[in-house]
């Protein structure tokens, strides 16, 4: 059995974000905000990850709670999910509504393009997770 990597997270007052492991050994991240101090608290949580990643893994980014996502925000995303340490990481990221869906595929349309990460973005948890499911060997 594959030992599972520690998660190395501890939550911050002033920060809306919370980190669990998964039970596949990836990471369920849960957004209350997105906040400056929310967006800078995760890209050093996730540049860290992606600097010690040594194989295939699944994460959930829910962002069901947060109603408007910052340009800024998706622009960070981008920047991480671009890291070539993130090829071997499939993300699902779960929205509120299409509405906010629509605003991240917007404004990264062409960077996702060239991304590292298999992506998919989903207003139900259910298909995120379905689609998180499948055997990592078909990414994306």
């Amino acid at each position: 059995m594959t030992e599972i990597k520690p998660l190395n997270w501890t939550p911050k007052e002033g920060v809306g974000l919370s980190v669990v492991r998964r039970g596949d050994g990836g990471m369920t991240l849960t957004f209350t905000d997105l906040s400056e101090a929310t967006i800078n608290d995760w890209r050093g949580f996730a540049m860290e990850h992606l600097m010690g990643l040594s194989g295939r893994t699944r994460n959930l980014y829910d962002l069901r709670a947060v109603k408007e996502i910052p340009e800024k925000a998706i622009r960070m995303a981008v920047e991480a999910n671009s890291d070539p340490s993130a090829r071997n990481i499939r993300v699902a990221v779960v929205v509120a509504d299409e509405k906010v869906a629509e605003a991240i595929r917007e404004v990264g349309a062409l960077a996702l393009a060239g991304t590292a990460a298999a992506m998919k973005i989903s207003t139900d948890i259910n298909e995120a997770e379905a689609w998180l499911g499948r055997p990592l060997d078909q990414i994306p």
